[in-house]
C-alpha cells in the first residue's frame, strides 16, 4: 500500500476512504445489513436484484446494490463489538442510517430449535464495548419499526421465529460460559447460562448490543435478526439455514422503505400499523 498521511484524532485516507472499511462517500446505501463473516456478504448480495463489490478489507467486506427498488448496503463487521463499532461509525459517517444485524446465534431455551430465527428486541450488554460508549445501565434496544418489519417479514416468509432479549457476549469461549483452552474456568463461568435462561434471555450472540447501543445514542434505527445452530440447554449444533435470516432482513429493508415512504406522505415522524392498509403489504 502507498504511504498516506491524516490527522490522527480521526483518520481519512485519499478521496475520503474510511479507514476500517475502505469506503467512501456515495458507496454507502441508507440500509445496511451487517452480518459478521464476510462470506456472507457474498450470500446476501446474491439475493438482491443488482450487486457490486465495493471494498474489501481486513474483517469488512461491503457489497451495495438494489434490492427490489430500494438501495441497500451489506458490510461486514467481523466478530465482537470492537470491529463492529469501527464498521458502524465509518458507515454512519458515510450515510447509513438503518441497520440490521444478519448471522447466526446459539439458544439458550430449550424450546428453541436450530433452524429458528430469532429477533431481539434488545440485548444484554456483555458486548466489553458498548460500556466505553455510554453508563453500562444504559439499554441496548432495537427500534421498534426495525422490530417490526422483520417480524413482518418473518411471517410473510413463514419461517419459525422468536422476539425477545438475547445476551451479546464479548467472547464465543468463556465470554459464553464455555471452558477455555485446557479447560479453564472461573467460578462465574458454571452458572451463567442458567442465569440467563431464568431472566428469559433467548440466546447468545456478539454483537447486538454494540449495534442497539450505538444505534440509540446516534438517533439511527437498527435491529437484529439471527438463525440459530446451536442450543446450550439440548447441547445441539446444526450450522444451516443463514439463508432465512438473510431473506427475513432483505424484505424488512423493503417494508421498512415503504412504511417510510407512508410516514413522508402522511407527514408522520413515527410508523404505526394503521398506515398500512391491508391488501398493500409487500409480498415476497
Amino acid at each position: 500500500m502507498t504511504e498516506w498521511k491524516s490527522k490522527a484524532t480521526k483518520p481519512v485516507m485519499d478521496e475520503g476512504l474510511q479507514y476500517h472499511i475502505r469506503c467512501k462517500k456515495g458507496d454507502i446505501a441508507k440500509f445496511v445489513l451487517l452480518p459478521g463473516d464476510p462470506d456472507r456478504v457474498d450470500l446476501i448480495g446474491a439475493e438482491w436484484d443488482q450487486s457490486r463489490k465495493i471494498a474489501n478489507y481486513r474483517e469488512h467486506r461491503t457489497f451495495t446494490g438494489k434490492v427490489g427498488k430500494v438501495d441497500i448496503t451489506a458490510c461486514s463487521t467481523g466478530a465482537g463489538g470492537g470491529s463492529t463499532a469501527s464498521a458502524f461509525e465509518e458507515l454512519a459517517e458515510l450515510g447509513g442510517e438503518t441497520f440490521i444485524r444478519v448471522g447466526t446465534t446459539a439458544a439458550i431455551q430449550d424450546y428453541i430449535q436450530p433452524g429458528d430465527l430469532i429477533i431481539s428486541s434488545g440485548a444484554v450488554r456483555h458486548d466489553g464495548t458498548s460500556k466505553y460508549y455510554v453508563d453500562e445501565c444504559y439499554p441496548a434496544s432495537a427500534h421498534y419499526e426495525v422490530t417490526a418489519a422483520l417480524v413482518e417479514a418473518a411471517e410473510q416468509l413463514q419461517y419459525t421465529y422468536h422476539v425477545g432479549v438475547s445476551c451479546s457476549a464479548a467472547s464465543w469461549y468463556c465470554g459464553q460460559g464455555r471452558k477455555g483452552f485446557r479447560g479453564y474456568d472461573q467460578s462465574f463461568f458454571v452458572n451463567k447460562v442458567e442465569d440467563l435462561r431464568k431472566a428469559n434471555v433467548l440466546n447468545f450472540e456478539m454483537e447486538a448490543a454494540t449495534i442497539f447501543t450505538l444505534g440509540n445514542l446516534y438517533g439511527l434505527r437498527t435491529g437484529s435478526v439471527c438463525t440459530v445452530v446451536a442450543n446450550r440447554i439440548t447441547d445441539e449444533f446444526t450450522y444451516g439455514g443463514i439463508e432465512k435470516s438473510v431473506r427475513v432482513a432483505n424484505l424488512a429493508v423493503q417494508i421498512l422503505a415503504e412504511w417510510d415512504e407512508v410516514k413522508k406522505v402522511k407527514g408522520k415522524k413515527y410508523w404505526v400499523p394503521s398506515m398500512w392498509p391491508k391488501g398493500e403489504l409487500i409480498q415476497k
